[in-house]
């Protein structure tokens, strides 16, 4: 099993972020770790888990909060 880098918040989100850069390989994005044998997904892995891509939640909704949901 590996490690879930200390910054991701949980297994899913960590499958998902190696799963998009797997996807984003595929389509022709050149990988950070020099290793051309390795399929995507490998390289997906390690690239998430060496904290050798950006990545981010995306952008705060600011119309919906907490406070808008428990209102309804």
């Amino acid at each position: 099993m590996r490690e879930i880098p200390e910054k991701i918040d949980s297994k899913f989100r960590f499958v998902l972020l190696a799963a998009s850069r797997a996807e984003d390989m595929m389509k022709g994005a050149v990988s950070k770790i020099d290793d051309p044998g390795r399929k995507p997904s490998r390289l997906g892995l390690d690239e998430i888990q060496q904290d050798l891509v950006e990545w981010g939640y995306g952008p705060v909704d600011e119309s919906k909060t907490v406070a808008d949901s428990e209102e309804e």
